[in-house]
């Protein structure tokens, strides 16, 4: 299975991580040490969008598998 010249989940995961960076930074930069429970809340969303790509990327590629197995199971009996 070849993968596509561009991923959208791998796209939208950059994205997110570079985002949440930037917000945690200029959270330290803007309001000092009251950031610090700021920085929790952007670092667990951050997580939990990665978990969830992760788990998007991992349903497609098993999805994709099955129809390709389903693909040459129907090469064989035709």
């Amino acid at each position: 299975m070849p993968s596509p010249a561009f991923d959208r989940l791998r796209a939208l995961a950059i994205g997110s991580q570079a985002i949440g960076l930037t917000l945690i930074i200029t959270l330290e930069t803007v309001m000092g040490n009251a950031a610090r429970p700021w920085q929790g809340v952007v670092l667990a969303a951050m997580l939990a969008t990665a978990l969830t790509i992760a788990l998007l990327r991992l349903y497609r590629r098993n999805l994709a598998r099955k129809r390709w197995a389903e693909r040459v199971e129907d090469d064989r009996d035709g």
